[in-house]
């Protein structure tokens, strides 16, 4: 037989497959098959979901998902925080003080709605404090920057870098402490403080129009201060230890409208005095601890 006659009979001849190779095959048809069979948005909510551990009646459990209603307020706040930033490099910084108090207002409900639905979580507790570093740590420093300090050159961005720099530091300790201090105490003025202090003297000196060497060197010192306070030992007092359940004098709700309706008059004026009391607070009360004797 020549070589033609038996490459022809080769070609006509149908070759048995191997058990390996079918077996291949029918892996690959099985897995195209289920790839097809499943959606792929499926495939994403499942490589995308968050799962974490969790105690629920004294056991381990692992849990899928996130808590929906104090991620949003937290969301909210990251929004209101971004907010400010964009503003302020648009040159708007009443809006932009603007934005860091109402942060402030929706940073102080996600946890409270989170304790009362009993919806906390270790998720919850990371993303917050992320925001906060957007709208307490970034925001304060890059209004202040755009506004004033890049005026006074290097060391007006090195202040506002100190100031970004003590508030993740704050941050940070304050997430491994949770749970060893004592909660009527915060060790070092919380963030939202200090941006609530930078935020409330950017809008009151800028609505005065208040651009002089004195003005600048003053924002210089308030930012740098509010930076350090953070990161100090001095103890602030941090109101959780108000039951606003029990029932309180009238003179109390009195004071409250009041307060509300001198806020109203001028509020970047009455917000910075508040704040300002607050924030000295901390220094001021500590001194009296270390000057009065101990019995």
């Amino acid at each position: 037989m020549t070589q033609d006659a038996r490459d022809q009979e080769r070609k006509q001849t149908p070759q048995s497959a191997s058990p390996e190779g079918q077996k291949a095959e029918d892996n690959d048809e099985g897995s195209q098959n289920s790839v097809s069979n499943e959606d792929l948005a499926t495939v994403f909510l499942r490589e995308t979901e968050v799962v974490e551990e969790a105690v629920e009646d004294g056991k381990k459990v692992r849990r899928k998902g996130i808590y929906l209603l104090p991620n949003l307020f937290t969301t909210s706040a990251l929004f209101s925080g971004f907010f400010a930033v964009v503003a302020g490099i648009n040159g708007e910084f009443t809006s932009a003080a603007v934005a860091i108090f109402i942060a402030m207002v929706l940073d102080g409900l996600d946890g409270r709605v989170a304790r009362m639905t009993n919806t906390q979580s270790a998720f919850g507790a990371e993303y917050d404090s992320l925001a906060d570093m957007i709208s307490f740590g970034m925001a304060p420093a890059l209004v202040a920057f755009t506004w004033i300090l890049q005026d006074i050159g290097k060391t007006g961005w090195v202040v506002a870098f100190l100031y970004v720099a003590c508030a993740a530091l704050r941050l940070a300790r304050f997430n491994v402490q949770i749970g060893s201090v004592d909660k009527k105490w915060f060790i070092g003025l919380p963030s939202p403080s200090a941006a609530a202090l930078v935020a409330a003297s950017v809008w009151t000196f800028h609505s005065f129009d208040a651009d002089a060497l004195g003005f600048k060197l003053l924002m210089l010192f308030v930012v740098a201060a509010a930076g350090v306070l953070m990161v100090s030992n001095i103890r602030y007092y941090s109101f959780k230890d108000l039951d606003f359940k029990k029932p309180v004098p009238f003179v109390v709700l009195l004071a409250v409208v009041l307060g509300f309706v001198m806020i109203s008059v001028e509020p970047s004026v009455m917000l910075l005095l508040l704040f300002g009391a607050y924030v000295c607070s901390g220094p001021i009360l500590a001194v009296m601890r270390k000057a009065t004797p101990k019995s």
